[in-house]
């Protein structure tokens, strides 16, 4: 083993350090540009497309399990009509996130649905009963951990659709090519003075 002479290893972490701070990090963490953003924004429409995607048609190719069924066992009112109109609108916003068209609307009308799904199947695993119309389910446990198991989807879901409501649909979408009007300039642009 190489003895270490005094001195020598401090001498080579700074010289590392010295190294490490001379890489212009600035641009790896702040930059903010659309070009930087897009991938990360696709990745998360993707992440949210297909989940409500996939869900939707499920409710039509297993509709005792997922659709109608689970809708008329949980307590949803009008299950032979909720199943099918839920399933419609998973489908079609969740198409219309994953190709980044009429994002926005189409995250309101995911996070209504989401909103929905967590008060009727989630909040009563949390209280450990069925409240209004809405049923427990048979589970090992209950409360607010079992809750958050439960949940975990559900509440990434929220999440993404509240940061693509905020962001948008990105650069990398359909959204950029619909024409924007001229009220949609940015605070700098419209808060010149009036004294012109």
């Amino acid at each position: 083993m190489a003895q270490v002479l005094p001195g020598t290893l401090s001498q080579a972490a700074r010289k590392i350090r010295l190294r490490f701070m001379s890489i212009n990090m600035k641009p790896l963490v702040w930059d903010n540009s659309p070009q930087r953003m897009s991938p990360a924004i696709t990745i998360i429409r993707l992440l949210v497309g297909w989940v409500f995607l996939v869900e939707g048609i499920l409710k039509f190719v297993l509709p005792d399990e997922l659709g109608v069924g689970r809708f008329l066992s949980i307590g949803i009112p009008a299950p032979r009509i909720m199943g099918p109109f839920v399933g419609v609108v998973e489908v079609a916003c969740g198409a219309l996130v994953l190709v980044g068209l009429f994002t926005r609307l189409a995250s309101i009308a995911l996070l209504i649905d989401i909103t929905v799904a967590i008060l009727s199947t989630k909040i009563p695993i949390w209280l450990g009963r069925g409240y209004w119309r809405f049923t427990l389910p048979k589970l090992k446990h209950y409360g607010f951990l079992s809750m958050l198991h439960e949940a975990r989807t559900d509440f990434s879901m929220v999440l993404g659709l509240i940061f693509l409501l905020i962001v948008g649909a990105g650069a990398w979408s359909f959204d950029i090519k619909i024409p924007r009007s001229n009220t949609d300039l940015p605070a700098s642009d419209t808060s010149r003075g009036t004294d012109e």
